[in-house]
């Protein structure tokens, strides 16, 4: 099994302290968002856990806990959300110099092939230009050079939920042709610094400039990571039907992320997220919540797909003009 920490969260930069309560105690409790009635229990034992998969845009006030992690015998890897952006899109993300120091200190803690760069999502518009973001794209590429083995990026998705909140941006959604010059430019500059380009759920066929369809729950990188073999895995049959992740359990919850992007579909007012933030319990065996006593709670099915093989791999332990903004 496969845990996913989170799509609908940023556990690293906001619920470190819970998540490790959670990996001590050996299980979480996961509301289903669509039927708050049921209630997952998910055992968290480094004998049914394949690896962990963190999504973070900050993960600073978690490497201090990465050396419990790795005692208590978990595998991880991070995709770590790393845009150009400023504080018009993304409020509560802190400067983009200091995000790259940290991109850097958690890739020489625990090796470039942990460290999955996501550029994502690229939002176009009359500020943020296609060749602003060639620009932007470039300097991060070099930025990370030699601190990650591959880059993901996905085009901003039109969700209904996050238009009222982009109003303001005069976004733009491109055409097939567009994004491809785009990426295709993306990919020479990824190129020349060692990083190789994926897309994320993206329908658009980019292999002629030699970029392919993500899987960011990769079973081809948790293989490499715990010296395993992966047996009866299956396509995420939850998420989109061109997202390519491997089967996860994800452990968030929507509405608790803080950093206020104005793009993101998982949250749905920052102020409540930010309330919920202030008011969570780090003890609970369920993120930003407790049950209610109305519940039905199933306990998971316990399947591990990896046989090990081997040995798990375990490496050893001037930016403020990074990002001129437009105009």
């Amino acid at each position: 099994m496969i845990i996913s920490a989170s799509r609908r969260s940023d556990i690293p930069a906001f619920y470190g302290e819970w998540l490790v309560n959670r990996l001590r105690a050996g299980e979480v409790l996961v509301r289903n968002p669509m039927q708050p009635k049921q209630v997952s229990r998910i055992i968290l034992s480094p004998e049914t856990v394949d690896a962990l998969v963190f999504w973070t845009k900050n993960p600073a006030p978690f490497l201090s806990r990465l050396p419990e992690i790795d005692a208590l015998s978990y595998s991880y890897y991070f995709l770590f959300t790393l845009t150009p952006y400023d504080l018009t899109l993304e409020p509560g993300v802190p400067q983009k110099a200091s995000v790259v120091e940290v991109f850097r200190k958690l890739s020489r803690l625990i090796g470039p092939e942990k460290v999955v760069w996501r550029y994502d999502p690229v939002v176009l518009s009359d500020l943020f230009t296609p060749d602003w973001h060639a620009a932007a794209f470039s300097r991060l590429a070099e930025e990370l050079s030699g601190l990650t083995e591959r880059c993901v990026i996905s085009f901003f998705d039109d969700y209904s939920k996050v238009r009222k909140r982009m109003q303001g941006i005069r976004y733009y959604i491109p055409d097939t042709e567009l994004m491809g010059d785009l990426a295709g430019r993306f990919s020479d500059m990824a190129r020349r610094n060692a990083i190789e380009l994926f897309t994320c759920s993206q329908d658009i066929d980019l292999s002629r400039y030699g970029i392919q369809h993500s899987r960011c729950i990769d079973s081809e990188l948790v293989q490499r990571i715990t010296g395993s073999v992966m047996t009866g895995m299956k396509k995420d049959s939850r998420q989109r039907k061109s997202c390519g992740c491997i089967e996860s359990r994800d452990i968030g919850r929507y509405n608790t992320c803080a950093h206020g992007c104005l793009y993101c579909y998982a949250v749905s007012s920052h102020f409540r997220a930010c309330s919920t933030l202030q008011a969570f319990d780090p003890l609970s065996p369920i993120l930003c919540d407790s049950l209610r006593g109305d519940e039905t709670i199933t306990t998971s099915s316990l399947r591990k797909y990896f046989r090990r093989t081997g040995h798990e791999q375990n490496p050893g332990l001037p930016q403020d003009e990074l990002f001129p903004m437009p105009g």
